[in-house]
């Protein structure tokens, strides 16, 4: 069996590609010229350079090739300008299913990566409640609604084209840099939250994407959508708390900020970064990410029709990642 893995340099695609291989598959990592190969250094990898930019060249890249499997993890979570995002993870997914079709490559199955942030602040009323695949999305991020209009062209080709999308919430694990960031505030002295109504997180590590993708492969149906998340619901001081016991427990200083100062944080980062041309965490995404308060959702879904069971929950997936960013020099 022969598979291609978009995004293969990224944090999700690097494991997707590993496991491929532990699977016995002839494994095809798509990459970009400035791509680093930093996780990628098995022989017995197969890379490509892919355009996502443009369908005719797709088509030329592409075409010397049969695979059984596609998994499309490319794309980005943050960008400088809010236009990129759709170029990206919109047209870029478009361009890609566009070439397969016209190449008429006999796919069993397409599973593209999305996410929970596709739905948007909903459900929070509290009690809070679980977000379900019936209820309506509204994005509060340019990110998630590049990735909603994705999902919603997908479903325009759906009786032509074998596609599964996954929408896992927060993932976490080693190589990872989002999180990583919360580490090494906290191994600085500093933890940071935002907001003083309750809110309900929950993760996924990375592992179990993995887990989740190849059951997909093998038993997702055609156009269904899955959450993905460990089947726990934490509180927003959980993971904070777990790194800090992981690293020793070092002094810190615990600072809850209201709404309105991270929004004046987050619009002066982001009029930083149009000045200097340099993408930062601190923009207007992060701020709606932040302020959100219900990260619940249903996942039973993906345990009856696929069989998923997660694996690691966020104490061991905390212990796992720290001791990876320690022995590889990043704590």
């Amino acid at each position: 069996m022969k598979i291609l893995v978009t995004g293969a340099s990224g944090f999700i695609g690097s494991f997707i590609v590993e496991e491929a291989l532990k699977r016995g598959f002839e494994t095809w990592a798509a990459i970009r010229k400035s791509s680093s190969r930093a996780f990628l250094q098995d022989a017995r990898i197969h890379f490509i350079e892919l355009n996502f930019a443009s369908e005719e060249q797709l088509k030329d890249q592409l075409r010397d090739h049969q695979f059984d499997y596609v998994v499309h993890a490319a794309g980005v979570t943050k960008c400088l300008h809010k236009e990129d995002f759709f170029r990206i993870n919109t047209e870029g997914t478009k361009n890609l299913v566009r070439a397969l079709m016209a190449l008429k490559m006999p796919l069993r199955r397409f599973v593209y990566i999305s996410s929970l942030s596709i739905m948007g602040a909903i459900r929070e009323e509290q009690p809070y409640t679980e977000i379900r695949e019936s209820d309506e999305a509204k994005p509060n991020t340019a990110y998630g609604l590049s990735k909603l209009e994705a999902e919603q062209w997908l479903d325009t080709v759906s009786e032509k084209f074998p596609y599964v999308i996954l929408r896992p919430t927060g993932v976490y694990g080693p190589r990872e840099r989002d999180y990583f960031m919360i580490a090494k505030s906290i191994k600085s002295h500093t933890d940071f939250a935002v907001g003083f109504k309750q809110q309900d997180i929950t993760f996924v590590y990375v592992t179990d994407v993995v887990q989740a993708v190849f059951l997909a492969l093998e038993k997702g149906q055609t156009g269904r959508r899955y959450f993905l998340s460990d089947g726990e619901v934490y509180q927003s001081s959980t993971f904070s708390d777990l790194i800090h016991r992981e690293l020793g427990k070092p002094w810190w200083i615990r600072i809850t900020a209201p709404l309105w100062l991270l929004r004046i944080i987050t619009f002066c980062g982001e009029y930083i970064a149009h000045l200097t041309g340099k993408v930062t965490a601190l923009n207007n995404d992060k701020y709606n990410i932040m302020r959100q308060r219900n990260w619940r959702c249903d996942i039973e879904p993906a345990r009856k029709e696929l069989g998923y069971e997660p694996q690691v929950k966020l104490e061991e997936g905390v212990r796992r990642s720290v001791q990876w960013y320690k022995e590889n020099g990043w704590l």
